[in-house]
């Protein structure tokens, strides 16, 4: 599975807009924008995303699952879990 996070950050981290990935992908920039537009996993057609995560993949993008290790080298970001922030510290008036 890709998020629509994972997709926008592999866009900018090979820097190229949703018209590019589409090209590269054979799909549609609708099909990019709606994929982009999905609330956690991407949402679609497997095909069509099949296609978007090959075009990634030969572009040099590495996809990590949750709680995946990197199998790949080279450098990349992975987007973390973190605690929502503690109330207000120190004393109280």
């Amino acid at each position: 599975m890709i998020t629509a996070a994972q997709m926008r950050a592999a866009r900018a981290l090979l820097g190229i807009d949703q018209k590019t990935l589409a090209e590269r992908a054979g799909v549609s920039v609708p099909t990019i924008q709606r994929m982009e537009a999905s609330s956690g996993n991407v949402r679609g057609v497997v095909d069509s995303l099949t296609k978007v995560v090959e075009a990634l993949s030969r572009s040099g993008i590495e996809l990590i699952g949750e709680g995946a290790p990197s199998a790949g080298s080279g450098r990349g970001v992975r987007l973390m879990e973190v605690s929502p922030p503690a109330g207000p510290t120190g004393p109280r008036p």
